[in-house]
């Protein structure tokens, strides 16, 4: 796997029995918290390995921090929460790169494995496919208002366990069933990453509108007029590759839009199998997955709502 789809990390082939999985992502901080931003930052970038169905090995930091300028046991918290991600993943940090730069930022170049015969991408979806989601939505629009101030720090924190989860659980689960595609939500928002993989697969996609799980705020925050740098490029991409048949208001249309850090996967499966993986999500601790849409048609790269 490489440039020729848009998927989520490099697969490089070593042997017929394994491939190596490459990817790397830093991201500025989301939040005032060094040890969230750690953890936030590490899960965000070993969501990649997962994507693709593999499992992650080493990892590498990537720091960028104004060692001048902020106290350096800030950055010791970003460390120390990136690490423990990691060590959750069972993974290994096995070093990293600095440099000092004027504003944060963290990441990780993470390597991992995955029989070549297995790997998900991020397309192959198929007609009568449901699509299953395993986070809420909305944490580009949370995080700018509680920067702004529109939404107070305590109603942000009580979502970042979630945010901050690894996809380990939800992956384990899904390589049970035979899932036709996998990606996870993040920059491009749930309709970018829906339209890569209707692309990709040649298919039409109905997202399921009022299935999709949000997180608390996230309407009263674009009602109040906050909204991220990402929403307007996001609407861009997607121009001419989707339709509505559901009457919408602003701020549930922002919300199609609205670019996920750390977000979920999001898995096509069989129609008949989806609420059996459900199930089996909420056993494994994943308890927010919803089916959110199906593939209906072949031979037209499209996204509908309804």
């Amino acid at each position: 796997m490489g440039f020729d789809t848009s998927d989520d990390a490099a697969v490089y082939r070593l042997s017929p029995e394994l491939a190596m999985i490459s990817t790397v992502d830093f991201i500025t901080p989301p939040v005032d918290d060094p040890y969230w931003f750690g953890q936030i930052a590490a899960a965000n970038s070993l969501s990649d390995i997962y994507a693709m169905g593999g499992k992650p090995l080493t990892a590498l930091s990537l720091v960028m921090f104004p060692s001048t300028k902020l106290d350096m046991g800030i950055l010791k918290e970003i460390l120390r929460g990136g690490n423990e991600k990691v060590n959750e993943a069972g993974a290994c940090m096995a070093g990293g790169h600095s440099v000092d730069d004027n504003e944060p930022k963290y990441g990780l170049a993470v390597t991992g494995v995955v029989h070549p015969e297995r790997i998900l991408k991020n397309i192959g979806a198929q007609k009568g496919d449901a699509l299953v989601l395993t986070k809420p939505l909305g944490t580009g629009v949370l995080f700018n208002a509680s920067r702004s101030g529109k939404l107070p720090y305590r109603e942000l924190e009580a979502v970042l366990p979630l945010v901050a989860a690894l996809n380990r659980q939800a992956i384990d689960t899904a390589l049970n069933y035979e899932v036709h595609a996998c990606t996870d939500i993040t920059g491009f928002g749930i309709m970018g990453h829906t339209l890569e993989m209707a692309k990709g697969s040649g298919v039409q996609i109905d997202i399921s509108y009022n299935t999709l799980p949000v997180y608390p705020n996230v309407f009263e925050m674009y009602r109040k007029g906050e909204t991220t740098g990402s929403n307007k490029a996001n609407k861009i991409l997607a121009r001419g590759f989707w339709e509505s048949k559901k009457k919408m208001s602003d701020d549930e249309v922002e919300l199609l839009f609205d670019p996920q850090t750390s977000g979920g996967l999001l898995l096509a499966l069989p129609a008949s199998r989806a609420e059996e993986l459900m199930l089996d999500l909420a056993g494994a601790g994943v308890r927010t997955a919803a089916c959110v849409g199906r593939v209906v048609a072949n031979n037209r790269p499209f996204v509908r709502v309804v």
